[in-house]
């Protein structure tokens, strides 16, 4: 079995444990970006759910951020909401935390429960594509799931 079929066989059970129906699609391109997911999918980037994990700078506690593709998330707004600067988090940190690599991180389904701040611009959609494990494996759900699902705080992100 191929480590991409692995990957997201192992988040679809996750899904399905967390209560949901939705199905994970294996694509033949990377979807590591929001560029390349939508390309790849057929949606706006803007429909793009990408997570980005960061490492809070006192705590270092980790916090994920679900962003709209076309955003880029003010570290200001993150301050503001959690009370801790957010800095980087690198792959080994990410991997520890999530139990996914960069580009692969979906939105729940995590190694163990990690604080998570949603786009408010994703709520506009009827639709929105996340990662689900691997670079190239995603899934589609609607914002409502998206907070029911990670029990994340809406924010303005950008």
């Amino acid at each position: 079995m191929a480590e991409v079929s692995k990957q997201a066989k192992e988040f679809q059970q996750k899904l399905e444990e967390l209560g949901s129906e939705r199905k994970v699609k294996e694509l033949p391109d990377s979807t590591r970006t929001a560029q390349e997911a939508a390309d790849a999918i057929g949606c706006e980037i803007a429909q793009i759910a990408k997570s980005i994990v960061f490492k809070l700078q006192e705590s270092g506690e980790p916090l994920l951020v679900i962003a709209s593709g076309v955003n880029r998330i003010d570290e200001q707004k993150i301050l503001q909401h959690t009370g801790e600067a957010p800095g980087k988090a690198d792959a080994k940190f990410v991997r520890a935390h999530t139990g996914y690599v960069i580009g692969g991180v979906p939105p729940m389904g995590h190694a163990e429960p990690i604080r998570t701040l949603i786009d408010e611009d994703l709520l506009q959609y009827d639709t929105i594509w996340a990662a689900a494990g691997h670079p190239k494996a995603v899934f589609e759900l609607t914002p409502e799931e998206l907070t029911q699902l990670t029990q994340g705080d809406v924010i303005q992100v950008c």
